[in-house]
């Protein structure tokens, strides 16, 4: 798989600078080679279940044709004296949103409740882009109708980055930066071709953009306070009556940071697009959940700073 240096103003950014990026990688296992069914099962029960876990056959792969695409997707690191601030991509926030998927598995809510957000936030992105690019394509339907017939520009060296994330969020985000991509293109094409002016395509990019740096920033002060040390242990458990002290604790502080978990959310009624939580609560669990309070009983005074319980 290439990753070309482009060389157009609307091509990405030099490969040569910035390098073929792998997301993640995906931990695969040796196929296993499947024989006909016997018809009664004579193998020990040692040899049995012997299959092995799904994964990709062939890598998974994205290409971008803007650099605007990836600049949205790689960030920007910022330098060591704190003269440039960094810009987190979308490289960044679907790595923090697989360790928070992974911290739903432990029952806690605000993982679940962050992943909701950001998913919800991120199709409402999506729904405005696509409103957008059907206006677009519409304008270049009506211009072909009358016989003029406009292409839409696409880099003459494209970058293909092979992906391998490890949560179905990943994949989500990558989906999203290739239709913000699509929509650059849309957008230079008529800014070209005299159908939008310049200051019209510059913000119709940026407007996009912007929500999506946006949203890359929400969910890494929460996987930061989750992924702490002492937080680490927080479930619904907590929240019940009885818990130990430092169970309580540690919802006064996710209190303090995040505010109260929605309801609907702590017991389970709302759920993330995709979680690991496989717990389902028997009748008077489900009570429980109900009932219990979600605001700490005792205020806190402010912690000291680097402290967070």
């Amino acid at each position: 798989m290439q990753t070309l240096e482009p060389s157009t103003e609307t091509d990405i950014d030099s490969a040569a600078d910035k390098g073929p990026l792998v997301s993640e990688s995906v931990e695969q296992e040796s196929p296993v080679a499947l024989a006909p069914a016997p018809l009664a099962n004579t193998r020990p029960a040692s040899q049995r279940g012997a299959v092995g876990r799904l994964a990709d056959q062939t890598p998974d792969a994205m290409t971008l044709h803007t650099r605007e695409a990836w600049q949205v997707f790689s960030g920007r690191r910022g330098d060591a004296a704190g003269q440039v601030a960094a810009i987190p991509g979308g490289r960044r926030f679907a790595a923090v949103l697989r360790s928070i998927w992974a911290l739903s598995a432990r029952d806690n809510p605000y993982a679940d409740w962050i992943l909701i957000r950001v998913t919800q936030r991120l199709g409402e992105i999506r729904a405005q882009m696509a409103r957008a690019i059907e206006t677009r394509e519409a304008e270049l339907e009506r211009l072909r109708a009358r016989g003029l017939t406009l292409s839409v520009l696409a880099s003459s060296r494209p970058v293909t980055v092979e992906l391998g994330f490890r949560s179905p969020y990943g994949y989500a985000t990558a989906e999203a930066i290739v239709e913000f991509d699509y929509h650059v293109r849309l957008v230079q094409t008529l800014m070209l071709k005299d159908r939008l002016t310049d200051e019209e395509g510059r913000e119709a990019i940026r407007e996009i953009g912007r929500g999506l740096r946006a949203l890359f920033l929400e969910p890494i002060r929460w996987e930061r306070a989750l992924m702490r040390e002492e937080m680490l242990p927080l479930s619904r458990a907590d929240f019940l009556p009885g818990a130990y002290e430092a169970a309580r604790l540690r919802v006064q502080a996710a209190v303090r940071l995040f505010g109260e978990v929605p309801r609907a959310v702590f017991t389970g009624e709302e759920a993330p697009r995709h979680t690991q939580r496989r717990v389902t609560p028997t009748a008077a669990e489900l009570r429980l959940l109900r009932e219990a309070s979600l605001s700490p009983a005792v205020e806190l005074s402010p912690p000291a700073r680097g402290q967070l319980l």
